[in-house]
């Protein structure tokens, strides 16, 4: 039992926010905080691991990422062209054709960022790698990437009923190794069948699941997409616990996903009139 002057104290690094360069969430109070859980959640081919691996990248800080959903050969090029600047083709062909020697350097200074591919992780073998972290670099990871939450086995099988006590079950695990880590948990999610296109504003009850209780942050992603082989994400704060939200998903801010660094460019100079002053 602790007062608050002596909480104060013991807090450790909880509440300190995980850097990034997203200038126009930063302006909505948005902040990806330590000892917190976050879901991003968005609908296939949107770009929620795009979006998880840039803040990653650009965070520059100790990162554990499982990445059920998407190879080693894709993260590595995806990363190796954000943190290059480089076109990611050229990475991708040079990757295939195992001569990667002009990227090695740039990828040795990330050492601290660690992957885990394996496409059904257990909760046991989170754990695990966790500690292994803390035993190798002796710190736990800032920010814990889970790529996606369904692709965690928890050992739950059964009707649609059990699927989602499955996931918020999940959700309070994930949300209590945050506070016991000091880490950002950023959770990857679905949306419901109705805005699995991505091409509209998804409101929270479009959360597949429903597993909105726990997370402290819940940003939905949607595309636009203009036939020219450009895309903008847009994302909308739908929950918020230190900031502004909009549980309907309408207000959302802008990037322009860069199609040859991969990396996601500010739309938004300014908040909306509303917001603003």
């Amino acid at each position: 039992m602790f007062s608050l002057t002596q909480s104060v104290g013991i807090r450790g690094a909880a509440g300190e926010p995980i850097p990034h360069t997203f200038k126009s969430l930063k302006r909505l109070e948005i902040e990806f905080r330590r000892a917190e859980l976050s879901l991003v959640v968005a609908g296939p081919g949107t770009g929620k691991s795009l979006f998880a691996l840039f803040l990653a990248i650009s965070a520059n800080v100790p990162v554990l990422y499982f990445s059920a959903d998407s190879s080693a050969a894709t993260q590595v090029a995806r990363a190796t062209a954000m943190v290059t600047g480089e076109d990611s083709k050229a990475i991708k062909a040079a990757l295939v054709e195992d001569d990667f020697s002009d990227y090695a350097d740039a990828l040795g200074e990330r050492w601290w960022t660690r992957f885990n591919f394996s496409a059904r992780p257990t909760q046991k073998e989170i754990e695990t790698y966790l500690l292994c972290y803390l035993e190798v670099y002796g710190c736990n990871p800032h920010l814990l990437v889970v790529d996606n939450i369904t692709n965690v086995d928890t050992g739950v099988v059964g009707d649609a009923e059990a699927y989602t006590f499955g996931l918020e079950g999940l959700c309070e695990y994930l949300g209590e190794m945050a506070r016991e880590t000091s880490a950002h948990v950023l959770g990857l999610h679905h949306v419901t069948g109705p805005h699995s296109d991505g091409l509209s504003p998804i409101p929270l009850s479009g959360v597949k699941g429903q597993v909105h209780r726990v997370p402290s942050l819940i940003l939905t992603l949607h595309k636009e997409v203009d036939g020219m082989n450009s895309r903008i994400i847009n994302a909308s704060p739908v929950k918020n616990r230190e900031g502004f939200e909009d549980s309907s998903g309408a207000t959302f801010v802008s990037f322009r996903l860069n199609r040859s660094n991969l990396r996601l460019e500010e739309l938004d100079e300014e908040l909306p009139d509303f917001l603003a002053g």
